[in-house]
């Protein structure tokens, strides 16, 4: 097995391929390396070669991660990237640079309520359920734009773009990646202020090529790098 410097590089060039196919300019798009799962040691030697924003999904895991010695204070940007439920957010806000997995109006107001409380300003995604698929979560794509206003409205919390996870077919997950730019699109002429919804996490190992061409910003990439967990 390569090593995980290695990888990284390796994804970097494709990433860059794949701008180059698109006409996109490279410094568009920036990868979220997934450590879920992997340990300390793993995340330290991929931001020892440069990588320096990494994606959790599990609360516990994330915070003992957090608190690490081996990764304490070395100025890693983490993102919280799986399912958040309301009685989590406590645990996590201000520890992450930006939360991919908001998929409820209900969920956003908590995390409003929490950004209040502790005077921060907290960055979000809202998750979108391109596929269809009972077993992913994320709101519905006719569900966004009718609490946008709701959305917007909520103090503290940004709204910053919209996240999915793609079929595992790649036509169908090139359709959806194409869906979910159409939504942010729809959603910024929408806004009292669109500036801020400049965001598509979408992509992961498997089909981040077509995700790039489509027109995501961040891609979430954790097998490609780390191997099998």
């Amino acid at each position: 097995m390569e090593s995980i410097a290695a990888n990284i590089e390796c994804i970097q060039e494709q990433i860059t391929a794949a701008c180059i196919e698109a006409g996109r300019d490279r410094a568009e798009v920036r990868l979220i390396a997934v450590s879920k799962n992997h340990p300390a040691s793993f995340i330290r030697e991929a931001f020892d070669s440069g990588q320096i924003e990494f994606g959790e999904s599990y609360v516990q895991e994330f915070l003992e991660k957090y608190d690490d010695p081996e990764l304490e204070n070395q100025g890693i940007e983490w993102h919280f990237i799986g399912h958040l439920q309301s009685n989590k957010i406590r645990s996590i806000i201000g520890k992450v640079s930006l939360i991919h997995g908001i998929d409820k109006l209900s969920t956003a107001e908590e995390l409003s309520k929490r950004a209040l409380q502790q005077n921060l300003q907290v960055n979000y995604l809202l998750e979108v359920n391109t596929s269809g698929e009972a077993s992913k979560y994320g709101m519905a794509p006719e569900e966004v734009l009718s609490v946008a206003e709701d959305l917007f409205m909520l103090p503290n919390i940004t709204l910053c773009g919209l996240m999915t996870i793609a079929s595992p077919e790649r036509i169908k997950a090139q359709e959806e990646f194409r869906q979910l730019r159409m939504l942010l699109d729809a959603l910024k002429a929408v806004a009292p202020d669109p500036s801020p919804l400049v965001e598509l996490s979408m992509g992961m190992s498997g089909d981040f090529r077509e995700a790039i061409h489509e027109g995501a910003t961040m891609i979430r990439v954790g097998t490609a790098i780390f191997g099998w967990r």
